[in-house]
């Protein structure tokens, strides 16, 4: 059963396409299943200072989540789940689970953008590498990882390397920190995805690598697959690569959700 749990729509700023074509092109890729996981009002921040270049407005939310509830009703030959991308920053608990309230998720997915104001995976923030040592950065990205996972609202963590996604350069204790992570993540039981967008960007590599992969595998954190998809033609994106590279590092089994519950399915 193929599916595809990272899926944007034009509400977002940055996306294109009618949501309609995203489920069209599951369809016609063989999709069993698919999520819209669009990315939640920037809920930290005052109504003045949110991006619409990032995330939807709450006056947009209740369309996105009844738009997804109308393509659920109109397509019999593919389960669609309501999703949602939900950015943690530390201490803002109380905020997100406000944002989050009022609907009946299949699914959260829990993601880190931001080091403290520094949205870095935006190229108009490039140059703030330059400035930072990464060393820092590398291990406060993972923190926050961390401490998603240890919140309890997420059921997947999402891209879980982002922080590598211009290329930087890697710390010196990189596999430590992979190691105190995904301890935390099979503790938590949260799942990670297979985020197959890093094949898009610089690093030219999946999120997470390999490696943070493999750890996960043995740990026994569950895994889904998510495209990233901003347009409709990315839906399912490296599908049959990210499975190979999967099975290689060990994983037997994919995540499904519903209602908040997880399902495996044998790969």
């Amino acid at each position: 059963m193929k599916v595809d749990y990272h899926i944007h729509t034009a509400r977002c700023g940055h996306a294109s396409g009618r949501m309609e074509e995203y489920v069209e092109a599951a369809l016609a890729r063989g999709f069993a299943e698919i999520g819209f996981a669009d990315h939640l009002p920037m809920y930290w921040l005052p109504e003045a200072k949110r991006d619409p270049e990032i995330a939807m407005t709450f006056a947009q939310l209740p369309g996105y989540v009844a738009e997804v509830k109308q393509l659920q009703q109109r397509y019999s030959g593919i389960s669609i789940r309501l999703g949602i991308e939900a950015d943690y920053l530390p201490g803002c608990k109380p905020r997100l689970l406000q944002a989050l309230a009022g609907y009946d998720w299949d699914y959260i997915i829990g993601s880190v953008h931001f080091l403290d104001d520094w949205g870095f995976d935006d190229p108009r923030q490039l140059e703030e590498y330059n400035r930072r040592d990464p060393e820092q950065y590398w291990e406060e990205y993972y923190r926050l990882i961390q401490e998603s996972a240890l919140a309890g609202v997420f059921d997947i963590i999402g891209h879980a390397d982002l922080i590598k996604k211009f290329d930087p350069p890697r710390p010196s204790q990189l596999y430590r920190l992979y190691d105190e992570t995904v301890a935390i993540l099979a503790q938590c039981q949260v799942a990670v995805e297979i985020n197959t967008a890093g094949w898009r960007v610089p690093a030219r590599e999946q999120f997470p690598d390999a490696d943070f992969l493999a750890r996960c595998a043995r740990a026994g954190v569950p895994v889904t697959f998510g495209s990233d998809a901003h347009k409709p033609e990315q839906v399912g994106y490296n599908w049959d690569k990210a499975i190979d590279l999967l099975k290689a590092v060990g994983y037997r089994e994919i995540a499904f959700f519903k209602s908040r519950k997880i399902f495996l399915q044998p790969l």
